[in-house]
């Protein structure tokens, strides 16, 4: 059975209560990559009271010469100043939510917990269970109490490109991309196809059923004990740039296994053409 402690999801049900009871700081992260901003979806419906918070300018600093990725970890400052204009606030929870799969939301999980918010959830299902649900929905924007949120970077582990190749080598390496990009077979976004020497292909959508509902806790526990990614073992993920490899440090962390992310992951990679490139399977 899944630790309860180590169990970050909520249902839409379980979130209307928090809301109704004005009991938690609900941000909405919608963003899709390659595509246009979630504001416009916010916009036409949000859960009440939540905020907007955008990827590019808020989970993560301007990406510069690219040698730290498409979407390097944000300034802790800046990023604190962020969530503090959320209402994020000690002693409150904060719930989190995308479209529907959480391979956004969990980007702003992985961020508080990092910089010490001592509990974040993320909504199972997104905003497309919280509509199936038949919940209130709001279209003005929140107007929320500045929050007193202070940044304390360290408390999830992180590796950098030296740490990953050596977790390739020694531990298991986990390449949250779709198969046919660590494969080497197709690259739609950055410069250079394949993945990190070591690495293990484990596509981070596969946390997820159709409907971008979580698959349960004993269901991941068997996929990661598959791929070697057990409690005990060093594991360090990542993906294009350091968003969907925290859903998939997310997914482990249900299970008990506390991985590493590798914030800039193969954007970062490959910025260094003296790094080494597999492809296939290998």
């Amino acid at each position: 059975m899944a630790d309860p402690l180590r169990e970050p999801l909520v249902t839409a049900g379980a979130l209307a209560t928090l809301v109704e009871n004005g009991e938690v700081v609900v941000l909405d992260v919608r963003y899709v990559l390659g595509g246009e901003p979630g504001r416009a979806a916010y916009q036409a419906g949000h859960v009440p009271g939540a905020a907007y918070v955008d990827m590019d300018t808020e989970l993560a600093d301007p990406p510069g010469d690219g040698r730290r990725g498409r979407h390097p970890l944000p300034d802790p400052a800046r990023f604190a100043t962020a969530m503090r204009a959320h209402g994020v606030r000690s002693g409150v929870p904060v719930v989190v939510y995308d479209g529907a799969d959480g391979t956004a939301a969990a980007r702003a999980w992985w961020l508080l917990t990092y910089h010490g918010h001592p509990d974040v959830r993320l909504l199972d299902g997104g905003f497309a269970a919280w509509e199936a649900a038949g919940l209130p929905v709001a279209s003005e924007e929140a107007v929320v109490e500045p929050g007193d949120f202070v940044a304390d970077p360290g408390h999830l582990p992180v590796v950098d490109a030296d740490g990953a190749a050596r977790v390739g080598r020694d531990g298991v390496l986990l390449d949250a991309r779709v198969t046919p990009r660590y494969r080497g077979e197709v690259e739609p976004i950055d410069p250079v196809a394949g993945h990190v020497p070591g690495a293990v292909s484990a596509p981070t959508f596969d946390n997820v059923d159709a409907d971008g509902r979580w698959r349960p806790a004993e269901v991941l526990a068997d996929r990661f004990v598959g791929l070697g990614a057990v409690p005990g073992r060093e594991v360090a993920v990542y993906c294009g740039s350091g968003v969907t490899a925290a859903h998939e440090v997310l997914a482990l962390w249900r299970v008990g296994v506390d991985a590493a992310l590798y914030a800039g992951s193969w954007s970062e990679w490959v910025s260094d053409p003296t790094r080494p490139v597999a492809t296939g399977d290998a």
